[in-house]
Parts: structure tokens; sequence; C-alpha cells
């Protein structure tokens, strides 16, 4: 079974920055796309952005949109998400997914998650 491990949450003030990271196991990274999503308190678990195993980005909401970017080392067998000026809304747990290839249209599609890191954002 594929095993992901997120890392890098943590308490940060608004403007601050943040890079999470996904550790995979089990499983080779290179031939996965990896997906990041986030579940702020009382509301459901949306996606942030994935990566294909072939480089190509997907976008699954505009929330983020020049704050966050997503990356992979695959010598690392780690993929990460970078996020900068955050805000407090950007508050919640962030996950991250692993499917075979591509990245799936919506967050069903993925096979494998972790078991998200906190991310919170407050002065």
């Amino acid at each position: 079974q594929l095993q992901l491990v997120e890392s890098g949450g943590g308490l940060v003030q608004p403007g601050g920055s943040l890079r999470l990271s996904c550790a995979a196991s089990r499983f080779t990274l290179d031939y996965y796309a990896i997906g990041w999503f986030r579940q702020a308190p009382g509301k459901e678990r949306e996606g942030v952005q994935c990566l294909s195993s072939s480089g190509r980005i997907t976008n699954y909401g505009d929330s983020v949109t020049g704050r966050f970017a997503i990356s992979r080392d695959n010598a690392k067998n780690t993929a990460y998400l970078q996020m900068n000026d955050l805000k407090p809304e950007d508050t919640g747990i962030y996950y991250c997914a692993a499917e075979y290839y591509d990245c799936p249209s919506t967050e069903g599609g993925f096979g494998s998650w972790g078991q998200g890191t906190q991310v919170t954002v407050s002065s």
C-alpha cells in the first residue's frame, strides 16, 4: 500500500510562509501525480494543486493562485507545497494524495492519502 506522510505545518503569522512536505514510501513517486488538499474548520475539503508525473500542474481553485507552488524532488521521493503570503483563511489541515500518472479532476480520483498536517495562520 502506498504511504504518504505530510510534515512542515505549524503556526505562522499572516503574510508569512511555510513549506509543506509529502514524503512517499513503498512506491516510487516518479510515476505518480501528487495533489495537495486542505480542510478548514467546519468546511469541506478542497483541492489546492496537483502535479502530474509529467510535470503538468492542475489548479483546483483560484484562492491560492500566485501564492502557493507545488513541486517535487523525485530523488528524495518527496513533494512540496510552498505557501507564501499566508492568510488566516488558509488555516486548516493540509493533506497530500497520490494517484498513478495524471492528476484526477476531483479528489475522489486519488487512491492514497496522507494523515494531514495542521497549518494555522494567526497573529
